[in-house]
């Protein structure tokens, strides 16, 4: 498993949640997680969840920051815990600089206002996930509260980096658990 932060901003639409867009995009085979910054709209025939397009809902965010995951060999099931892993050690972090952020399910909450949008779905050969930060929430259409006024670009950009290390270790620590044991009959 690989995780790694862009430098170079890149828009988020809905449809870079596809097989093997990382591999695609950035060269990058096997399970990954990428980090960037860019602007969201994703309109509504490009989300995953029924339940939002049912509604007409729509994401739309001037900038925030995304992580777009891929990970090969596990199951839908599997993945939502990844997500939820991904979205706790963001919560963990931001309580740690001092932001009184709440998390429910998959989602980030300061007071009232939301911070994040999260999906994982499967492919054929993968399961996918995009986790969005907001960091200036205009244009959301709930109330949201974004990064950029809470903490500085540096802090944001020390926070993203030892999310991606802490995570990438434990898929890796996940990994060797899973093969070190000898099997119970």
């Amino acid at each position: 498993m690989k995780s790694l932060w862009m430098e170079t901003p890149m828009p988020y639409h809905g449809p870079e949640l596809r097989p093997h867009f990382i591999l695609s995009k950035w060269k990058i085979e096997g399970s990954a997680l990428i980090a960037f910054r860019g602007p969201c709209e994703v309109q509504t025939d490009h989300l995953v969840d029924w339940e939002d397009r049912l509604q007409n809902d729509f994401i739309r965010a001037r900038e925030m920051l995304h992580f777009l995951g891929e990970f090969f060999g596990i199951t839908l099931k599997e993945g939502i815990w990844i997500q939820r892993l991904l979205v706790s050690e963001w919560c963990t972090e931001l309580l740690r600089a001092g932001i009184e952020v709440r998390r429910e399910g998959d989602d980030l909450f300061v007071g009232s206002r939301k911070l994040s949008v999260s999906i994982v779905t499967a492919s054929p050969v993968s399961v996918l996930l995009h986790l969005g930060l907001n960091l200036d929430p205009e244009g959301a259409p709930v109330p949201a509260v974004g990064l950029a006024s809470l903490l500085d670009p540096e802090v944001i950009t020390r926070l993203t980096l030892r999310v991606l290390e802490r995570f990438e270790g434990e898929y890796q620590s996940v990994d060797r658990a899973s093969v070190k044991v000898r099997p119970v009959i």
